[in-house]
């Protein structure tokens, strides 16, 4: 048995998970949670949250300043449980959102691969540096004395199809500067779908679904035979569905224009773009959709069109993406959304009788923080809410690489 820490840094938050994984069958490894965390609203007044599966909990309000400071913090109260010692962490799996195509699998973390790392933060500047932060402090604090592994969210789509990746410009352009869509949320649209394969007994290799990530970050992914063939994310995280704070799809023109009108450089063009559209910009409330849906009840007309946009916005994906797959067998929601608000699962998915696809009013209702069917039975097309866990992805790439290229684990 080994112990691995999963790391997972958002761009105000931390997750953490100790999974201890039975590998008595290398390809049917067990896996089971040790004890769980969250450090939430990094760089503000935050929360550390810690569950173990014996029954404690903590939960403590915290000040960070960042997510180095929130690192050595998970760092120093599991070592304060003698996790570290007494019941032994073996490894440690880090998330990190782009890596490219120089990063097309899990990766072992030294010097080399740090600076790599930091050479991309430029493609993914809400996610990338946070998470180098953590990583670095962690390499700091722990020396060489536990492998650390880098797990990519981009990974799961390298299968794209070339006519899915490329953008339509100049052939050479695109080669030198390694211009494409990388597609993210790897790791959450690689659970849903392993996810549904478990719930209904279907091959990995088998499933052809619609996955949808809908949290303050949100993507689709058209998954066929176990592999992705098409995302809505881009070059950058940027590109695809309206999110939190971020546009989404926009005319190609749009940033330009933006700076000539407003006398704007690049840089502030960019972060208007990212953390002050989306929801929060329509709406000019809050990136919030608990927030925003209570501002819709009491008569806010740019709540209701901020939700409007953005459920019009996931309808086009999944309409696209049944042509792409020619058909798909199931519609998946994860996410903090697609796992929270049936209100909005139900806007996006009312119209597409036509197709098959119809939910069960009722069994949607009810399916708020838990997974399950919410289609009708008489659905062609059927719906699943799944928890995401990209924690468990990130412990079984930390274990699955490490296995096969260290004698640790043999």
């Amino acid at each position: 048995m080994i112990r691995i820490l999963a790391l997972n840094c958002g761009s105000s938050s931390l997750k953490f998970k100790l999974i201890q994984i039975h590998h008595a069958k290398k390809d049917k490894p067990d896996e089971q949670a040790v004890i769980e965390g969250l450090v939430e609203n990094i760089g503000k007044e935050g929360t550390f949250y810690l569950r173990g599966v014996d029954g404690e909990e903590k939960q403590e309000q915290v000040k960070l300043s960042d997510h180095a400071h929130a690192m050595r913090l998970v760092l120093d109260r599991l070592r304060e449980r003698d996790y570290f010692e007494k019941i032994r962490i073996d490894a440690l799996g880090h998330r990190v959102v782009h890596g490219a195509d120089r990063f097309v699998g899990p990766t072992l973390i030294d010097d080399e691969v740090a600076e790599r790392l930091e050479a991309l933060s430029f493609l993914a500047p809400l996610h990338n540096p946070p998470c180098l932060n953590g990583i670095k402090t962690a390499r700091g604090i722990l020396k060489d004395s536990l492998p650390q592994v880098a797990v990519f969210d981009t990974a799961f789509h390298t299968s794209l199809p070339e006519q899915a990746s490329r953008y339509a410009i100049p052939y050479s352009l695109a080669e030198r500067n390694r211009i494409r869509r990388y597609g993210f949320h790897g790791l959450a649209h690689r659970y849903m779908a392993e996810r549904f394969s478990s719930m209904t007994s279907t091959p990995f290799d088998k499933a052809r679904v619609i996955t949808l990530q809908l949290g303050n970050g949100c993507s689709a992914a058209a998954i066929q035979d176990g592999r992705s063939i098409d995302t809505s994310m881009g070059l950058t995280p940027l590109e695809g569905l309206m999110m939190g704070t971020r546009a989404g799809d926009m005319d190609p023109y749009l940033p330009g224009f933006i700076m000539r009108q407003e006398k704007l450089g690049i840089d502030e063009v960019e972060d208007i773009l990212n953390k002050k559209s989306g929801l929060l910009g329509v709406s000019g409330l809050s990136p919030d959709m608990r927030v925003l849906l209570e501002a819709e009840a009491k008569g806010n007309r740019r709540a209701a069109l901020a939700l409007s946009l953005f459920c019009y916005r996931v309808r086009k994906y999944i309409g696209a993406y049944l042509a792409v797959l020619n058909g798909a067998q199931a519609l998946i929601f994860g996410g903090g959304i697609g796992e929270n608000a049936p209100t909005i699962r139900s806007r996006i998915c009312n119209g597409f009788e036509w197709c098959g696809l119809i939910m069960d009013p009722v069994r949607n209702k009810g399916m708020i923080g838990q997974e399950g069917h919410i289609s009708s039975k008489t659905a062609k097309i059927h719906v699943y809410v799944v928890s995401v866990d990209e924690t468990l992805i990130i412990a079984k790439e930390t274990y699955k690489f490490l296995y096969e290229k260290s004698s640790m684990f043999s």
